[in-house]
Order: C-alpha cells, then structure tokens, then sequence
C-alpha cells in the first residue's frame, strides 16, 4: 500500500511535469505567505513602545493566560506596560479583554486585580469577559464599548495581528509590543501566529461576529468622564 502512494507522488520525469511541479509548489508559497503579508503592510507605521506611543484616552490589553488564578508572566508584562501609560498619563482608561467561559476561569478579573495592586485605579478598569480571541475583542472594544480609537498591548510575535485586526473592526489602533523571554512559550507563540494569520485575514475579510455581543456597555464612555 505504502509503495502505491510513493508511486503516485513520485516527482514528473517530463520537464513540462517538473516545471509545473515547481510552479505550483511556489503558488502555494506565495498564497501561504499573503496573510502574513497582508498584516505587515497594513500595521508597517503603528507600531511604537511605551515611550513614544501618542496619547490617547483607551488602552486594551490581550489576555495571555492564568497561572493558577493569577496572570501569567507574559499578561503581567502587558499589564506592567498598561500601568506603565497610566502612571505617565499617556492613558485615561484600561480595558482589560479576555476569557470568562467558565465560572472557575477569570482572566479579566485577574487583570483588575493585578492593575489595582500596581497603582491603576479601580475605576479607571473596564473588563470585557467575552474577549475570546482577537477579533472578539476587536469588535466588542468598537461596538460594545464604543472604543474608536486605542493603544493595543500585546507580546510582539501577537501586536501586529491585533492592529490589524482592530483596525479591521474600526478601532485606529497602535500597538505596543512587549518585551518577553524568548523561551518555549514565546516560540510557540511564534509558530501559531503563522497559522493565526489566515484565520485573520478571513476574519478582515467577512468581519463575522463574535461569539458572544450582547448589548452596547457604558463602561469606557463613564470611566471617561469620571477621569475628566
């Protein structure tokens, strides 16, 4: 059986097969390549560090995981560099996106709680519980919580996604890239951004809903005023 399969994917002995062979190799290349490409291009100018972003009133921050009910080193870098704008004053408000599909998983209160104890007050945090992957969160920052434009913080192998996803979803978006450890996780977190992009580029392109939209929340637009 094995021999038979070898046998049919034997490389073309004619030129015209070899050549036909390549081209559609490197066809498949380049179509591999074009969401990758596409996310370059589309986030080339946005990218800045905590010391030259412009400021702007609304910072969102990615949720990265929970380590036995606290941030995971990589979300505490996010949220070190969210408090980081606050105390400069180059942000007004916090929202904090991530996953609360389960009553004994909280990402976005961890977060609260981590900010609050670094100097970031309570009522400067607005939590989304339903930021279930990027585009989720994009699009609940735009329509549920009215955010247009925002500094996005995320590690560096997932900022340019972000951008340009948010930008996707209509939040003018600039993104801080996070320092972070190059060690198993940040390699695996490298590789999966590789196949991320595909799924990125379709989410720009049909712009689905998210999982979960629910009625639009004044949580931004209040912490705003209150910060005025």
């Amino acid at each position: 059986m094995r021999l038979r399969r070898l046998r049919r994917l034997r490389i073309p002995r004619t030129r015209t097969g070899q050549r036909r062979l390549v081209q559609a190799v490197m066809a498949g290349c380049v179509l591999a390549l074009l969401p990758a490409t596409w996310m370059y291009v589309v986030t080339g100018d946005r990218l800045r560090t905590t010391a030259d972003v412009p400021r702007t009133e609304v910072a969102v921050v990615f949720g990265a995981g929970l380590w036995d009910g606290e941030p995971s080193p990589y979300l505490a870098h996010r949220l070190d560099a969210a408090a980081k704008l606050y105390r400069e004053n180059r942000v007004e408000v916090l929202l904090v996106t991530g996953d609360n599909s389960r009553e004994d998983y909280d990402e976005p209160d961890a977060m609260r709680t981590y900010l609050t104890k670094h100097g970031v007050p309570d009522g400067r945090i607005v939590s989304d519980y339903a930021g279930f992957d990027t585009w989720d969160s994009c699009v609940r920052a735009k329509k549920i919580f009215g955010v247009d434009q925002a500094v996005l913080i995320s590690q560096g192998f997932h900022i340019r996604r972000a951008v340009a996803l948010c930008q996707a979803a209509g939040v003018t978006s600039y993104g801080i890239g996070v320092e972070a450890k190059h060690d198993v996780t940040w390699y695996y977190g490298g590789t999966r951004e590789l196949f991320a992009a595909g799924k990125a580029a379709l989410d720009a392109v049909f712009e689905p809903d998210p999982r979960f939209l629910g009625p639009r929340e004044p949580g931004v637009t209040n912490a705003l005023a209150s910060a005025r």
